[in-house]
């Protein structure tokens, strides 16, 4: 992702440009710890799903300042001429800890974090967010979708509806990552070497005198995929039965049927499929399979299956690219510490909103699983310095209401330390990973949620607690500052 050096908000450089002032009138160079975490799960899920952290190392790995991004920064009158020269060396020098892509993760813990020069750092803000906010967005989304097709096939076909192409690009990336097992973007396919699905539209259709000869052709043409659309005229007295003439007759000329069904793109799709299931079996076409689409979400896909339809590819687009219900993910990037060459200083962001208010001092994350079933019990967010292990009893408790304890017994659990070194003084120190395999990952992480976490509606929350050392300094720091 080369080319994006203005890929920011001005004040990034403005603020930039203020510490290099800084520094050169002191000589002393500052550093800075940022952590990047979102405060609410969107569309009132129990978890999110992190993504896109592979777009945000080759941003990184590609941020430099050419003469031209220069000459447009002098031409706004902002800037002194020393400051845009320092631009033409600029390069990351610092250290990227993240929780791997297609990790499940929870509010107020970070996603990212960043220590690096202060200027460095605070350049990269707004394109983190924005890659990062996007991609966990639409994985999440794709989590819920995938949960409510249960075992079914999703396949994500939003590219027409999404907000440009890049949306559409890294939101079909980050569909698959959160579940989806193909997408009908074909350029994200190649981009990211994940499978793409299509059938054909109702213009196929319409283009011939009939339906049959549509269906005669287009299976004529694709014997081995032959998915054909059955509801242009009407899906029950011509669609399907239509389509049961085709594979008869394909069958009848020696063709081995396979990949072979109808897709329903309107109507009541329940009562639909359920006729047309009969309709199929009746005929001897037991394996044809019944694809819909046509504006589905989560909440239809679990309505739709209460209703007993027979559905077993869901093609799911606007819903899914656009995130509808939630376009948002909300993720912030906040100062954690500083550090002048030596000791680190813990900082702190006040709010009157208790929620705002920020978790101080250079952090891990640590996520604890109950030892018989592998099921996540709650994430602690410590201080760097700090360390534990399942080998002694661990009281974790609510840094909101504190009166909420647990106790968990030695050897009855075990512990995942989230964050992993992504960039150490600026070199990148993790390989790319394949979006199928990041997708089977995600899979696990999920199946790592107690039923209860997973529901679509008021789920109950996993706890993300502080530990003692972490919570009595953001203690300290809240009563100094109001003191």
């Amino acid at each position: 992702m080369e080319g994006l050096s203005l890929l920011t908000d001005f004040y990034e450089l403005t603020m930039m440009q203020a510490y290099y002032l800084t520094e050169r009138k002191s000589g002393e160079r500052q550093s800075a710890a940022f952590d990047m975490f979102y405060r609410e799960n969107p569309d009132g899920n129990g978890y999110a799903i992190a993504a896109g952290l592979w777009q945000a190392v080759e941003y990184i790995n590609g941020l430099r300042f050419g003469r031209e991004d220069v000459d447009y920064l002098k031409s706004t009158g902002a800037f002194e001429d020393g400051f845009l020269d320092s631009l033409l060396t600029f390069k990351f020098t610092g250290d990227v800890n993240a929780i791997p892509e297609g990790t499940v993760v929870f509010p107020n813990e970070p996603l990212l974090t960043v220590v690096a020069p202060v200027m460095e750092a605070q350049l990269i803000e707004t394109a983190l967010l924005n890659i990062i906010n996007h991609q966990s967005l639409i994985a999440t989304k794709a989590a819920r979708i995938a949960q409510a097709a249960s075992d079914d096939v999703v396949i994500e076909m939003g590219l027409r509806r999404a907000q440009g192409p890049d949306a559409g690009i890294y939101g079909a990336r980050a569909a698959i990552i959160g579940g989806c097992a193909a997408t009908s973007n074909v350029l994200a396919g190649r981009m990211f070497g994940v499978p793409v699905r299509g059938t054909h539209a109702h213009s196929w259709i319409m283009s011939f005198d009939s339906e049959i000869e549509a269906f005669r052709m287009y299976a004529k043409i694709y014997p081995d995929s032959c998915m054909l659309l059955a509801d242009t005229y009407d899906t029950l007295k011509s669609g399907v039965p239509n389509a049961i003439a085709v594979f008869g007759e394909m069958r009848g000329q020696g063709f081995e049927l396979k990949n072979y069904g109808i897709r329903l793109d309107s109507g009541d799709l329940a009562y639909l499929s359920k006729k047309a299931r009969r309709m199929l079996d009746g005929a001897g076409f037991a394996e044809a399979k019944i694809s819909a689409s046509g504006d589905l979400d989560e909440h239809l896909i679990t309505d739709l299956k209460n209703q007993g339809a027979r559905i077993d590819i869901w093609g799911v687009g606007t819903n899914l690219i656009t995130s509808k219900n939630n376009p948002a993910f909300g993720g912030v990037y906040k100062m954690a510490a500083v550090s002048n060459g030596g000791k680190w200083e813990p900082r702190i962001k006040l709010s009157e909103n208790p929620a705002k208010v920020t978790n101080p001092g250079r952090k891990k994350i640590h996520r604890i699983y109950d030892g018989a079933t592998g099921k996540i019990k709650a994430d602690l967010i410590a201080l760097s310095d700090e360390s534990y292990d399942n080998g002694s009893d661990l009281t974790i408790f609510d840094p909101f209401a504190t009166w909420k304890r647990m106790t968990l017994e030695a050897g009855s659990f075990t512990l995942r330390e989230l964050l992993e070194p992504v960039f150490i003084g600026g070199a990148c120190v993790q390989k790319k990973r394949d979006v199928m395999e990041i997708r089977e990952y995600s899979v696990a992480e999920r199946h790592t949620l107690w039923d209860e976490h997973k529901r679509l509606t008021n789920p109950h929350p996993i706890p993300v607690d502080l530990s003692k050392p972490l919570y009595d300094l953001k203690q300290r720091m809240i009563a100094s500052i109001r003191a």
